[in-house]
């Protein structure tokens, strides 16, 4: 029984001892003015340097769709396909098509040329003449014909027969160039069945799947270049003027990895409902990142040369969705949301809205305080 007594108040000593420490480190600091520059803190997220989406051009069902989401493929490869089976019982239609027009062009051009060489106007069995022998006919009767008949002129009748015969060339060409220009529509229908990657890369998203049916502009795949990967920001306005081009900034992947980024494009507008501007940033080539990542990019501010209030990390609530802190004033607390930006050496976070120097907080408090919680004096 003793021995039970004793292990029980051990274990309720050794309770206090480790509890002790928590309650005891809370103390009230004051907020410090750092001379540091004042940088603010931007969402943004992992991106392909490239990324485009591939849309039918056609309606028809799915045949094929090449790979998962995250096989690469290289620039010509086919990634997607609708059926062209109606496309190509269109095709030999017109192929057909393209044969008569040409056998028509062959029987015109055969009657210019023997209209050319042998024209009907001095046939000799046509009128005028009397079947007698062609020599007879062509210097005589016809001659004759020509100064006595007013209503006759062999000259006349040949040009018509010419022009009759030459218009028949062109009408044979124009319905042979028709039907090889629906030839030629009909093939880049064919080549647009098909969504070929336009360089290297990986499926990011596949929005079809085998035997759906899709209509012209319908998305099929998404698909990127990630070997090189940039972060995409909407930066307020007002800190627009304090970027540039090929400037080097701060940012944090997903929370955890710090590395550096350049500023590749700057947009010439600015969005005119939420004033921003969206921004570009490539990052490192090792830089370990997926894109749809969420990231940070710390732009400087245009307050930085007063310099920026500073806090201990170990003075913010934990297990808050919202960072916060205990302000003291009037011998009470009361809690207070405050917006961080970034993190400077020794454990200390910058405080870009929320509290002002000099200002007194609880560094430490338990995660469980709220307003009116105050550390014990000692």
């Amino acid at each position: 029984m003793i021995n039970k007594n004793f292990a029980a108040g051990s274990l309720l000593a050794i309770c206090c001892l480790l509890a002790s420490p928590l309650v005891s480190s809370a103390e009230i600091i004051p907020v410090e003015l750092s001379e540091s520059v004042s940088q603010t803190v931007l969402g943004s997220s992992v991106i392909p340097y490239k990324e485009v989406t591939l849309s039918a051009q056609i309606p028809g069902v799915v045949r094929s769709v090449s790979g998962e989401v995250g096989d690469s493929f290289q620039q010509g490869a086919q990634l997607a396909q609708v059926d062209e089976s109606q496309l190509m019982a269109k095709r030999n239609a017109i192929l057909a098509q393209i044969q008569t027009a040409q056998s028509i062009l062959q029987r015109s051009e055969a009657q210019y040329r023997r209209e050319v060489v042998s024209p009907r106007s001095k046939d000799i069995g046509a009128m005028p003449g009397f079947g007698m022998p062609s020599m007879m006919d062509n210097f005589i009767t016809r001659p004759m014909a020509d100064a006595l008949m007013n209503n006759y002129d062999s000259d006349v009748g040949r040009y018509t027969d010419l022009v009759t015969s030459a218009s028949g060339v062109s009408q044979a060409k124009s319905a042979l160039q028709q039907a090889q220009s629906e030839l030629q529509g009909i093939d880049a229908a064919l080549q647009n069945s098909k969504s070929i990657a336009p360089f290297e890369g990986i499926i990011m998203e596949k929005m079809v799947e085998v035997g759906d049916t899709v209509q012209p502009g319908q998305p099929l795949v998404r698909y990127g270049f990630v070997k090189f990967k940039r972060l995409q920001a909407d930066v307020p306005s007002g800190l627009v003027s304090h970027l540039r081009e090929d400037m080097v900034v701060p940012v944090k992947i997903n929370g955890r990895t710090d590395s550096m980024a350049k500023v590749s494009q700057i947009y010439p507008v600015a969005d005119p409902e939420r004033h921003t501007v969206t921004v570009k940033f490539d990052l490192p080539v090792d830089v370990a990142a997926s894109p749809g990542m969420y990231a940070q990019v710390y732009v400087p501010d245009a307050q930085g040369s007063t310099g920026s209030v500073v806090i201990p990390k170990s003075a913010l609530l934990s297990g808050r969705s919202l960072p916060s802190v205990l302000v003291v004033e009037n011998d009470t607390s009361s809690l207070r949301l405050v917006r961080l930006g970034a993190e400077h050496n020794g454990g200390m976070v910058e405080v870009l809205t929320g509290l002002k120097a000099g200002a007194r907080i609880i560094d430490s408090p338990p995660s469980n305080a709220t307003s009116g919680w105050m550390p014990e004096a000692q």
